[in-house]
């Protein structure tokens, strides 16, 4: 395929997204006129403390999104760490410039190669739609992450609020101080913990608050507790007798998970032995013998 060739669908590609851009911008506009005012005052606030290809991506993923990102999106990308207010649209943008880069990548890879048209339309479909993932991707692995990092922690927290509210604390000033104690050992944990005891600062209840807190971080232990402290403080059960039962509990699920991920040690190992040292293995053994006996055939 010549590049006049490839020209032509990128020619396409460019009108069709230019057309589909104005259709977007002439339904913005629309909007009313109070909504566009309050969006001015607001986009010249956050304005002063972003970069301007912030900005600029941002613009590129309100189009992208109509300028009204889900709310299924926004709590994707809390849960793993993004919590400005335009990450939504940041994260948009950032995945239609991925899919323009993709693009151009496959239209540069199909003019240097020389391949068949099959080939090349299949290179030109792949690219993009690789690149147009990889935020996905990105955003998955600090997810889980995240909530690794919460998971690996949280008993200690437990430990620290349990011996917090057995000298008399209450479960606030509990709160408060593990949430500094632990920051140096888990940033995450202990921002989140602080986050919501700011919550609870501004007037928002401590039940509202822990299950903001839960449903950021996306870790059903922390469910759990949050659940657990919400119980305790409503039927006015011992909290330190709870917290202790609940170490506990969490202590035996972590030795239960050490092990589980112990005895599938052996599986996983199944796949490199059978690939890449049982044929190492067999060649040095083996290959001298072959070796002689080929020789011996050939005289």
């Amino acid at each position: 395929m010549t590049l006049q060739n490839l020209l032509l669908p990128v020619l396409v590609f460019v009108a069709v997204a230019s057309v589909g851009t104005a259709a977007l911008a002439l339904m913005r506009s629309r909007r009313p006129a109070v909504q566009r005012r309050l969006q001015s005052v607001s986009d010249v606030l956050i304005a002063e403390h972003e970069p301007s290809w912030a900005r600029a991506v941002g613009r590129v993923g309100d189009v992208a999104a109509l300028g009204k990102p889900s709310s299924a999106l926004k709590e994707q990308l809390a849960r793993a760490g993004f919590f400005h207010r335009s990450a939504a649209s940041r994260y948009l943008g950032i995945k239609a410039l991925c899919f323009i880069i993709g693009l151009a990548l496959s239209v540069v890879t199909a003019t240097l190669l020389d391949l068949h048209l099959a080939a090349e339309a299949y290179i030109a479909a792949l690219i993009p739609v690789v690149t147009f993932f990889i935020p996905n991707l990105v955003v998955r692995a600090r997810r889980n992450a995240r909530s690794a990092n919460v998971r690996l922690h949280l008993p200690d927290v437990v430990d620290l609020l349990e011996i917090c509210v057995t000298a008399g604390m209450g479960l606030d000033a509990a709160w408060s101080a593990v949430s500094d104690e632990i920051r140096g050992v888990s940033p995450v944990l202990g921002d989140e913990m602080s986050l919501t005891m700011l919550e609870m600062q501004l007037g928002a209840s401590r039940t509202v608050a822990m299950r903001h807190m839960a449903e950021r971080t996306g870790a059903t232990e922390l469910r759990a507790l949050v659940a657990l402290l919400i119980q305790s403080d409503r039927f006015g059960t011992s909290l330190a007798e709870a917290l202790r039962t609940f170490a506990r509990s969490m202590r035996e699920t972590r030795s239960h998970r050490a092990e589980e991920s112990a005895e599938k040690t052996a599986v996983r190992l199944l796949f490199p032995l059978v690939f890449f040292i049982f044929p190492v293995m067999i060649i040095v053994i083996a290959g001298p013998a072959g070796l002689t006996l080929y020789r011996l055939i050939n005289q």
